[in-house]
């Protein structure tokens, strides 16, 4: 059974809301790029703050997506040596990676907190015409580093479960 039909309602909720944030960032970073060529096409005027805006959202976009890539299986494997065990051993393997996964995305999370709680107490503003406080659009780091980190216990949690019965899935 794919790894997609094993999850939880939660995590297709927080999986389908990532993926829905990440579409309309997407969407969004178009139409302001297509904003932008039009106006300097037509008018010669520079919207300013595009660069800016498309910065943000390409964060956003990167982070949220890591928790959908995860849950759908879509990262990188080292298939010559997963094809090389059985299906219990690919299973372990499964496990070991997503628990040094989870370890490390746990540490970069901490990191990224201290780094949004750093910028939102210093007050720390984007040097642009925007003036954009940094807390904001940092925000989007620690929490899609969260969310990866819950869609790895998740997964940690159904493959260990699925080692213990015995499946060979």
């Amino acid at each position: 059974m794919p790894m997609e039909d094993r999850r939880s309602a939660a995590g297709r909720l927080l999986d389908n809301a990532c993926e829905l944030a990440c579409a309309a960032g997407l969407l969004t970073m178009m139409a302001l790029t297509v904003s932008e060529v039009f106006s300097r096409t037509v008018f010669h005027y520079s919207l300013q703050a595009s660069d800016e805006i498309g910065g943000y959202l390409l964060v956003a976009i990167t982070f949220l997506a890591m928790p959908v890539a995860h849950s759908f299986g879509t990262f990188h494997h080292v298939e010559f040596v997963q094809a090389r065990l059985s299906r219990r051993g690919k299973l372990l393997s499964k496990v070991i990676f997503d628990l040094i996964a989870l370890a490390g995305c746990m540490v970069l999370d901490w990191q990224l907190i201290r780094f949004e709680i750093s910028s939102f107490r210093s007050e720390d503003v984007a040097a642009t015409l925007l003036r954009t406080p940094l807390w904001i659009p940092q925000f989007m780091m620690p929490l899609g580093a969260t969310i990866l980190c819950l869609a790895l216990l998740r997964t940690i949690c159904s493959r260990s479960r699925q080692l213990i019965a015995g499946e060979d899935r």
